[in-house]
């Protein structure tokens, strides 16, 4: 029974993460739009504002009473039943605790896709139905745990902080993908170090919130958790800096902050580095050398790892400089001229057909992507040449630095013999 009892909870978890993905199955291009739209980052960077103020403790939230109470009547009918709905209560009185964590879970999942959505709240379900296996398997577990108390505030207040941490991430999204430069990548990195140092001196009891007590004294165990708090402080310090003049990179926060050309200073730009595939493909075939499209996204965290980590090693940058690159933003909002907008069919997933509108720039790239070269994921990257052959298979993300090199030499040594053929 006890086992039953922690499957339900994973179940639980697990039938609501599909839930929620079901409404976005059929149209994977509904995923972009979510995590790049202004309204939505925007909805959940408030979202995330008002879990922090509840883990600072200033207001509780917390599912309707009757909720809970019908199903604890349920839990009467006994058998696999009643079974269920404990862990239905469980995961409803827990609300006010698991909510904003599972919101959490819920909008960062979900920007990264169906798979992910489902995997997470599998670990999610996981996490929570262990424990209370076990503690039904063995109840005399549960008087060795530790009593609520101070230390158990404390852990929310921290866990508050994050939330701001992560608000401001979705802020980011927002402002990036229209260029409003209200959080540019400095100002990302400044935020996060405020947070990162408030966040060590509130464990350090330099301040308190409405539910810490009073004159209590600082352990030495809180003391000691505080410790990397600053030095995540200090090691954020560079993102502030000029590129040239930061003494160390902060490679551990890659892909949060928006990126290295969004800056307060000015950035030099790459004579090979086209944002309009037409430019790029003409400059291209002026200059006989292959071209890189990159699929990116202003919003999409695994672009800026591949920019800030993998684009930079000397053996992919050397390689990178015998291609046009070109940069196509499917998030990017600014619309086309009218001459240019219409309308595309696309296939769905299902098989159905569905009409797409073309306004934005953004509109245009993610359909040449998915309607060219069957995806829809960023980051992604097209080895074609002036003639617009395909060079090698194309390549969605790649940390691995030595990998992404050779793909680009394969693509080179495709290039020179296709050249040679010709010849």
């Amino acid at each position: 029974k006890a086992l039953l009892y922690g499957f339900f909870i994973v179940i639980i978890y697990v039938l609501l993460g599909l839930l929620v993905g079901s409404f976005f199955i059929h149209d994977p291009e509904i995923l972009n739009r979510i995590s790049t739209g202004f309204w939505l980052n925007f909805i959940f960077f408030v979202i995330f504002i008002v879990f922090a103020i509840s883990f600072f403790g200033y207001f509780e939230i917390t599912l309707p009473s009757s909720w809970a109470n019908k199903a604890d009547s349920a839990v009467d009918i006994g058998g696999i039943i009643g079974i269920f709905f404990m862990a239905v209560v469980l995961a409803l009185v827990s609300f006010s605790c698991t909510g904003p964590i599972l919101g959490t879970v819920l909008v960062n999942a979900l920007t990264q896709g169906i798979g992910q959505l489902t995997v997470t709240m599998l670990g999610f379900g996981l996490g929570l139905g262990i424990p209370f296996t076990l503690f039904a398997m063995f109840p005399l577990l549960l008087k060795s745990l530790p009593s609520s108390g101070g230390w158990l505030n404390s852990f929310k207040v921290v866990l508050g902080f994050a939330e701001v941490a992560l608000a401001i991430k979705f802020l980011s999204n927002a402002d990036y993908v229209h260029q409003y430069g209200i959080v540019k990548r400095e100002t990302f990195f400044l935020i996060w170090i405020i947070v990162s140092f408030a966040t060590f001196a509130y464990l350090l009891g330099a301040f308190r919130f409405p539910h810490d007590t009073k004159g209590a004294k600082i352990s030495l165990t809180r003391k000691l958790i505080s410790i990397p708090f600053l030095i995540f402080a200090i090691y954020l310090l560079p993102g502030i800096m000029p590129v040239k003049q930061q003494p160390w990179t902060t490679n551990i926060v890659s892909g949060f902050p928006p990126a290295i050309n969004y800056s307060w200073y000015e950035q030099g730009e790459d004579e090979n580095h086209y944002l309009d595939y037409l430019e790029a493909l003409q400059k291209a075939k002026e200059e006989n050398k292959p071209l890189l499209i990159d699929f990116t996204g202003y919003a999409c965290v695994n672009c800026r790892k591949m920019e800030e980590n993998v684009w930079t090693a000397t053996s992919v940058k050397d390689l990178k400089s015998k291609y046009i690159v070109v940069s196509l933003y499917v998030d990017n909002k600014n619309q086309l001229q009218k001459n240019q907008q219409g309308e595309v069919t696309i296939t769905l997933t299902d098989g159905s057909k569905k009409q797409k509108k073309i306004i934005s720039i953004g509109d245009k790239w993610s359909t040449f992507e998915s309607m060219q070269f069957g995806a829809v994921s960023q980051p992604f990257y097209v080895l074609l040449s002036p003639d617009e052959e395909l060079l090698t298979n194309p390549v969605g993300y790649t940390p691995d630095e030595t990998e992404y090199a050779k793909w680009l030499k394969c693509g080179l040594d495709a290039y020179e013999k296709s050249i040679s053929d010709k010849e």
